[in-house]
């Protein structure tokens, strides 16, 4: 292996400090739908309550990603990772515990803001300690914990109930993530450079005081970005719940121009709007979301028809995605070591990919309409996708942040995964309501069938953005 590729020991303890609470803080995503009926019968929780276990994490989570990702930059990553994994461990440890609903919901909350704290400060490590191949290497690595989390979360919590029964098991799914954030807290103080620490160009720490944070950009951001995910996680409390939807529009529009007068002042605003005149970035970032507007609710789509169209238990239902995450996180290994010879239409494949196991997933499921076949033929179709996964989300972050200076690399960050939760939840509201529309009216196979088409209309899309980069690329 060349000097060039050879990770030094700190590479790889930032590899170690960086992956293990990003794997625990996703577990916490793809765990969660398996135990919520265990929740439901032991502390009596509301379907109102059980949704608010899921949309006060998506919630808090979303919200405060380009802060803490601009607050990594401008303070140190080092101690807003620290504070993150100390804030989602604490929170994990309260749900383990929680006697009622309300004291979940609130740890639930507490756990988004951890994770929302910790992950732009993985994205800005990995791209402040490794360049180049090294680069794409650690970026595909950090895909294959993706995947990884997103296998496993289900079986897991399908494991842990079987196990412990229904008061212990989910109660486990929690209070297993204390012990890795305790772990990762001891080795980011033993491990992390003194230079994780500093603002990024910055000799000292006291230096990074000079910095401004932008509390106004700060607070007109974060609540925009609440009122767009609002009405996508809160769909059932009614049609004022959609009025958020022009509110947040409105409110970020107006951070805009706020972040435009900022910097026309000589501040540093929060987000530097020029960042979106770098057309990697930008087309990036539209990518991205469109991705994860349409595949997201693939798993979810599937689970729930495997269980109500099918009734197949939890466990069958989490592992007919298995292979399709394992083989993502292989994917994205391989991918991350070739992005930089490929380039975007590494990117483009993956989603040609992705469109295929779609399609293939629609003739399973009309060919099942006939009489014919097997739903098990779906662990192939759907393993299509997983490849896709991870052909498409890791390179793609690679190359959307190749160009963007090392200052801003945590803002950065933050706006990519903001625009990957915007991107889920609206993509989880609209192609589950359709699902669920179509199902009143012709049963489950219907609708798989018309969401299934539903989310490729937006991934080519994707595609078509993709593709525009490419030719870009060639005439550059």
């Amino acid at each position: 292996m060349s000097d060039e590729k050879r990770l030094t020991r700190t590479q790889r303890r930032i590899l170690i400090i960086s992956l293990v609470p990003l794997f625990m803080s996703l577990l916490s995503v793809s765990i969660i739908n398996v135990v919520l009926p265990a929740i439901s019968t032991t502390i009596d929780a509301s379907s109102s309550e059980l949704q608010w276990v899921l949309t006060g994490y998506a919630l808090s989570f979303g919200v405060v990603l380009v802060a803490a990702g601009r607050a990594g930059d401008v303070f140190g990553r080092g101690q807003l990772f620290v504070i993150g994994v100390g804030l989602f461990g604490l929170s994990s440890l309260i749900s383990g515990l929680a006697p009622d609903p309300v004291i979940l919901n609130l740890a639930r909350v507490l756990m988004g803001l951890g994770s929302g704290l910790l992950n732009p400060q993985v994205v800005g490590l990995l791209q402040q300690y490794f360049q180049g191949s090294q680069r794409g290497r650690a970026f595909g690595l950090m895909g294959t914990v993706v995947g990884v989390s997103v296998a496993i979360g289900p079986v897991l919590g399908g494991v842990l109930v079987a196990l412990f029964g229904d008061e212990h098991g989910w109660r486990s799914a929690f209070l297993v993530n204390v012990p890795f954030a305790v772990l990762s807290l001891v080795l980011a103080k033993l491990w992390l450079p003194a230079s994780a620490w500093r603002a990024v160009g910055d000799d000292t720490a006291a230096a990074a005081k000079k910095h401004d944070l932008d509390p106004i950009g700060t607070v007109l951001l974060g609540l925009g970005v609440l009122l767009i995910l609002l009405p996508f996680v809160e769909s059932s409390g009614g049609w004022f719940v959609w009025l958020a939807l022009p509110l947040g529009s409105a409110t970020i529009v107006g951070w805009v121009r706020w972040e435009r007068g900022y910097a026309a002042r000589g501040r540093t605003p929060m987000v530097n709007l020029a960042l979106f005149r770098t057309r990697s970035f930008s087309s990036g970032s539209i990518i991205i979301t469109l991705y994860f507007m349409g595949v997201t609710s693939v798993w979810v789509l599937v689970a729930v028809y495997m269980q109500q169209g099918l009734g197949h238990t939890a466990l069958a239902a989490g592992m007919i995605g298995l292979p399709a995450a394992l083989l993502s996180a292989v994917s994205a290994d391989l991918s991350g070591r070739f992005v930089f010879q490929v380039g975007r239409s590494l990117v483009v494949w993956g989603i040609v990919t992705c469109l295929l196991g779609l399609v293939a997933t629609i003739a399973v499921v009309w060919l099942l309409t006939l009489g014919i076949g097997s739903e098990w033929w779906m662990l192939v179709t759907l393993s299509l996708i997983g490849i896709a996964q991870g052909m498409v989300i890791s390179p793609n972050q690679t190359l959307t942040l190749q160009e963007v200076p090392l200052r801003y690399a945590g803002a950065a960050g933050g706006v990519l995964q903001t625009g990957q939760r915007i991107g889920t939840s609206m993509g989880l509201a609209i192609m589950t309501a359709l699902a669920f529309a179509v199902v009143a009216a012709d049963g489950w196979d219907t609708a798989m069938i018309w969401s299934f088409a539903a989310i490729s209309v937006v991934v080519i899309l994707a595609g078509f953005v993709g593709l525009g980069e490419v030719r870009r690329g060639r005439r550059a």
